[in-house]
This record gives C-alpha cells, sequence and structure tokens, in this order.
C-alpha cells in the first residue's frame, strides 16, 4: 500500500503560524523521508464565503505549490489533488502539467474531477451546467497537445488548428490522468479514458454538498471489479490506480489507529493509494505528524 500526504488545507487559513523559522518545501522533504509515495495539493482558487464557513477550505495553487515540493525532492511524485478541469482553458492545463511533469523528472499525476462548486465556477467566468460534456472534451485535447505535434481539432469545446505545444512532458504518451469522485461519470471516465481513480469516503452531509453519491468501503471491491471489467471490455489494461480517501480523523494517532489494521483490507479491494492528512496547528507539529504516519503506516501491505 503506498502513502499519499495531503497538504493540511488548514495551513493555509492560519499560514501567519506556519511559516517563519520553515520552509513550505520542508513537508515534501519530510514526506519522501518517512515512505510517502505522493504528495498532494487541492485546487481552490477563488472559493465563496458561504462554501468556506460550512467546512470549505482554501489552498495554493497547486502547480506553483508542487513546484516548490518538486524542487526539493528526488523522488516523490506530485499529485494535483483534485484540478477542477473546467476553472482553466485546457490548454492552459495541459502547458502547467507539461511544464512541471518536465522539470519534476516525471514525477506528476494530474488528478482531476468535473467540480462542484456553482459559485467559484461562476466567479471565474467557467461554464458550470456542461462541465461534463466539457471534462471530456478538456481530457481529449489536452492530450493531443502533450503529443507536441500540430494540433487539428474540431467539436464544440477547444477547437484548434495549426497549434503546437513544446516542451511535451516528461511522461510519455502524458502523465497518468486519476479521476476524483464517487459519481457514475467518474467511474465512466475511469473505464474508459483515465489511468486512475480517486474515490471517498464521506457522509451523508458532505454527499449532499457535493452532489456525489455515498461510497462506503464494503462498496469499493465491487465497483472496483466493475472499472476493470469495463477497461477490459473497452480493450483497455484491467490495471489502475485507486486513490481511496478514508473520512478524516480527529488527529494522526486516531489515523493511524484506524488505518493501520483496514490497510490489508483496502489493499485486497485494489487499492494502491491512501491519503492522510496532518490535523497539526504549526509546522513543527505537522513534520512531527509525517514521522508519525509514515512510521505506522509505510510499511503495511496486503500480509499486514
Amino acid at each position: 500500500m503506498k502513502l499519499n500526504f495531503q497538504f493540511p488545507t488548514g495551513a493555509v487559513k492560519h499560514w501567519d503560524t506556519w511559516i517563519g523559522a520553515h520552509e513550505f518545501a520542508e513537508i515534501a522533504v519530510a514526506a519522501e523521508a518517512n515512505g510517502f509515495d505522493i504528495v498532494s495539493t487541492t485546487d481552490h482558487p477563488f472559493p465563496a464565503q458561504s462554501w468556506l464557513d460550512n467546512g470549505g477550505h482554501h489552498s495554493l495553487d497547486p502547480f506553483v505549490a508542487l513546484s516548490f515540493m518538486a524542487a526539493a525532492t528526488t523522488r516523490i511524485r506530485l499529485l494535483t489533488f483534485i484540478l477542477v478541469a473546467g476553472y482553466r482553458n485546457p490548454y492552459l492545463t495541459a502547458k502547467s502539467v507539461a511544464s512541471l511533469d518536465l522539470l519534476s523528472g516525471g514525477r506528476l499525476v494530474a488528478g482531476m474531477g468535473a467540480g462542484y462548486q456553482a459559485q467559484e465556477f461562476e466567479v471565474l467566468g467557467a461554464s458550470f451546467d456542461d462541465r461534463g460534456q466539457r471534462f471530456d472534451e478538456a481530457l481529449s485535447a489536452m492530450r493531443e497537445a502533450w503529443t507536441g505535434d500540430m494540433v487539428d481539432r474540431d467539436g464544440a469545446f477547444f477547437p484548434a488548428h495549426g497549434h503546437r505545444m513544446l516542451p511535451p512532458p516528461a511522461q510519455r504518451p502524458g502523465p497518468p490522468v486519476w479521476i476524483g469522485g464517487n459519481s457514475t461519470a467518474a467511474i465512466r471516465r475511469v473505464a474508459e479514458i483515465a489511468d486512475g481513480w480517486l474515490p471517498f469516503e464521506q457522509s451523508a452531509e458532505m454527499s449532499a454538498i457535493t452532489s456525489t453519491p455515498q461510497l462506503r468501503s464494503e462498496q469499493l471491491a465491487a465497483r472496483i471489479d466493475e472499472i476493470r471489467d469495463r477497461r477490459v471490455a473497452a480493450g483497455r489494461s484491467a490495471d489502475f490506480a485507486v486513490c481511496f480517501s478514508p473520512a478524516a480523523r480527529r488527529d494522526a494517532t486516531e489515523t493511524a489507529d484506524v488505518l493501520e489494521p483496514w490497510l490489508p483490507e483496502l489493499s485486497d479491494a485494489g487499492v494502491t493509494h491512501v491519503p492522510v492528512e496532518s490535523k497539526a496547528r504549526s509546522m513543527d507539529a505537522c513534520l512531527a505528524e509525517i514521522e508519525l504516519l509514515g512510521s505506522r503506516l509505510a510499511g503495511v501491505d496486503a500480509a499486514g
């Protein structure tokens, strides 16, 4: 089982209590040293206050944050978790993804989703009602741009004629794309066009907020088997990454206590990665929690 350290969202809100004697990239350095496979950041450029008041959070720009992390590390992979497809033109996204993948030596994973924050779409001038269709087209457009060849595409969204993007990403034909969400559409994309899945456990309250179905851990194996079958039927490899996010716990100790005996079961179900997030209120405490989580969880495999 591989671990993903999710950058603490609370650290952005209380940034002044985190950075002083420390540097931001220390988080990635510590995660790499303590056996984590991935470090990740989320994506909320301009959230509405009403969402923030009901459990929402701020974020750093994912490409800027992950670039700092990449420059200070050598092994750990970098995940956008998740990048909302509709917030940016796909050719701008493709350029950012390709640049970071190239400069990091091919360590980027593009975690992407359709998004659910209607107010954030509106303020960014993005189209909300047809975001699903646009997402499918955006993935196709990005992959064409990553070829480095001249792009010649029509369609209702993102036509391009006689344009070319260089340099291409280090990973060929492009960085892996993992799809976030529990919805039928997310499962379809993983089966048909993506390389991994980012499902998450959530409460009924969060399910209502995100407009995404609840997913209980006991449903995971069946969903993963369904995706495998659909990938094979489509002539694709049955293998794909599954980065399952358990519900948040009170602190790192509780997270380790819950996950340590659970990881073998998740591995048997087909989960390949599990994200954990520090609940610390300072950088020193965050670094200590990374060490604790790494020592408790990084060596756990299907055999326990």
